[in-house]
């Protein structure tokens, strides 16, 4: 059945995850007239549903620890600005390291952290069990605890979102899919989706994990590839905790957990998991090493059963950060894609960052690490992350 869709744009956001409907308020907001928002599903069905709903500032660069403190700053007043509970909490992260260059690391990271706000702090393996009970502390050599952190609902956000930028104006689509971007003379003229064309010399590409197709639409290397991630549920927990972080994460492994209702949330990135848009979720093999980990750093997990879970997708750049930036290419695209796992956490900022690009200002934010043309000569060695 087609649609009916409006023929004109000053803007298409393409995609309906918490960056484009904060894109799609903000620019709605800020004055924009004919904001159209184009989702080729249901509104946070992609990566945003998957996600573990954690946010934090937490980072070893000056420009993500702003952008970090800016989501947790939102979040924390989310019910009072836009009318939507979140289910917002501020239990910390923890970080459990047990190699020494970790340690090292994360203490310099520390003390940026602390220089802008962040009360992080490096504490010893005892009292990392005393936050978070159920972890082992056998070959733990410190951890780094970062109190102010916390975590809320994905699809919450980007319901309160949604309906802010329609109070505003905007115009959300659901359910079309954006089948090409025409363009002449390096500028664009319209967005072509399975619905109908809207005429407009003006993209924003959020859409995640499929962002490379998008760019493949103007002739523009948008290099973001999505990886399968997978989190499981376990059944209800007698013990469970009165007091747990919003994430523990055994760093060298990449594991973490937190209560999520009475049970747990358990995630793991397995390093073997092959590039590609596969959302089955195949529990036996990633269980299995899952378990090998956890039967060192939390042992007690071990007895629980798992009762659901979920497959998502990251989608990651070559240097594990995002790219926020004004195409130079070609004339009208505007990108907000790439955060690897950190797109929750940063959608206030990204809304904010891109409503400024869009009209020309500078944004508050020191965005010159994430532009797209850092990736036109450099590809960093396969493994090389933004660790923290």
């Amino acid at each position: 059945m087609t649609k009916s869709i409006p023929t004109e744009a000053s803007v298409v956001v393409i995609g309906g995850g918490v960056i484009g409907t904060s894109v799609a308020y903000h620019l709605a907001q800020s004055g924009v007239e004919g904001v159209v928002l184009v989702e080729k599903d249901e509104l946070a069905c992609g990566s945003t549903c998957r996600a573990a709903g954690g946010v934090r500032a937490s980072f070893s660069n000056a420009a993500n620890i702003e952008i970090g403190l800016r989501g947790l700053e939102v979040y924390s007043q989310f019910g009072r600005l836009y009318g939507q509970e979140i289910d917002f909490h501020r239990d910390g992260y923890l970080y459990l390291l047990s190699e020494q260059t970790d340690v090292d690391v994360f203490a310099e990271s520390v003390a940026l952290q602390n220089a802008h706000g962040v009360p992080s702090m490096m504490i010893d393996p005892a009292e990392a069990q005393r936050i978070s009970p159920m972890i082992s502390t056998d070959g733990l050599l410190a951890a780094c605890w970062s109190p102010a952190d916390g975590k809320a609902t994905p699809e919450s956000v980007v319901l309160g979102y949604a309906a802010a930028a329609r109070r505003h104006g905007a115009v959300i689509v659901r359910n079309c899919a954006v089948t090409d971007i025409a363009s002449v003379n390096g500028t664009i003229t319209e967005v072509i989706t399975e619905h109908g064309r809207i005429k407009t010399h003006q993209v924003v590409c959020a859409a995640g994990a499929w962002s490379r197709q998008i760019g493949d639409m103007l002739g523009v290397q948008i290099p973001v590839t999505p990886v399968r991630r997978q989190i499981a549920f376990t059944e209800p927990v007698p013990d469970l905790p009165d007091h747990s972080p919003s994430l523990t994460i055994d760093f060298p492994s990449n594991f973490y957990f937190h209560p999520e209702g009475r049970g747990l949330l358990l995630g793991w990135s397995d390093p073997d998991e092959v590039e590609g848009f596969n959302l089955r979720f195949e529990l036996e093999d990633w269980l299995m090493g899952l378990g090998e980990i956890a039967a060192t750093r939390a042992p007690a997990i071990l007895d629980y059963g798992i009762s659901t879970g979920w497959a998502g997708l990251y989608e990651i750049t070559p240097d594990r950060n995002q790219i926020l930036d004004r195409c130079t290419d070609v004339d009208g695209l505007l990108i907000a894609t790439g955060y690897s796992g950190h797109g929750f956490l940063m959608g206030p900022a990204s809304g904010e960052i891109i409503r400024d690009l869009y009209h020309g200002r500078s944004p508050r934010y020191d965005i010159s690490d994430f532009r797209l043309d850092r990736f036109a000569d450099t590809v960093l060695a396969a493994g090389e992350t933004n660790i923290v």
